[in-house]
């Protein structure tokens, strides 16, 4: 975890928010998601200040509202089957606009929109500001399983090696007149993939025995020591304390 290594999500800046420990941040955005989803239904009007306080770090990270928009659209799968809740959901049933919606379709279909576009924005702020390095050294520091940190490192990196080589390959075919047009051209695409495995396989084992001959012994040394201020825990801790705040109100409202 000593190479630094960006990713699309990650928008360099040098905010206040970029430059918390990036173990506070992680703590602070899954408190946050926990308060969300414990929050009740009922209680419309508590998701649009929890939306106002995700809008605040925004801002506070110079994040662009439509970076955050963009890469909202991860979530549309599950506007889709929120979408069709009102219409397979049993129960009692109201007309809307000349259709028969179930009433707990209509609930749940709002609970999974609005938990879950909240929670999807919360991690994307994450992402946003925190660089996969840091994230990294961020679980690595909540104690998360070293074996589960290692995992996580290794597919992030060969993600990209493999992105790579699959682009590599494509330039290949492309040299060579190949334009996949239809079904007959799916025995050469498959064969690429089959091909694409076993380069990556080939490569996996390479890297692993070069581990081991440097003393790689089932753990990763720690090039940084992330620590945190009680300022700093006080300043990201801020978010999901004051979406607690809403969330009790909305329990007791």
């Amino acid at each position: 975890m000593g190479a630094g290594h960006a990713h699309r999500l990650y928008r360099h800046g040098h905010s206040p928010v970029h430059g918390l420990p990036p173990h506070t941040k992680i703590a602070a955005a899954f408190a946050f998601v926990v308060v969300v989803v414990s929050t009740p239904r009922e209680a419309m009007w508590a998701f649009g200040l929890y939306a106002l306080l995700l809008a605040t770090v925004a801002y506070a990270a110079r994040v662009p509202p439509g970076f955050l928009l963009k890469r909202l659209l991860i979530e549309v799968p599950f506007v889709a089957f929120a979408v069709l809740m009102p219409f397979v959901a049993e129960g009692e049933r109201v007309g809307v606009l000349g259709l028969s919606l179930s009433v707990n379709g209509l609930w749940g279909a709002w609970n999974v929109l609005a938990k879950g576009t909240l929670g999807v924005a919360a991690s994307v702020l994450l992402a946003s500001t925190t660089e996969l390095r840091e994230l990294l050294l961020g679980l690595q520091r909540l104690k998360l399983p070293p074996l589960l940190v290692q995992i996580a490192s290794f597919m992030i990196r060969y993600g990209d090696v493999i992105t790579d080589e699959m682009r590599r390959m494509r330039i290949a075919r492309e040299s060579r007149g190949f334009e996949a047009k239809g079904v007959r051209h799916w025995g050469v695409l498959a064969k690429s993939a089959g091909a694409l495995f076993i380069r990556s396989y080939e490569r996996g084992e390479r890297v692993h025995l070069a581990m081991v001959s440097r003393g790689y012994a089932g753990s990763m040394p720690v090039i940084d020591e992330v620590t945190a201020s009680r300022a700093q825990w006080s300043y990201a801790l801020a978010l999901p304390c004051a979406a607690l705040v809403v969330c009790l109100l909305g329990w007791t409202l």
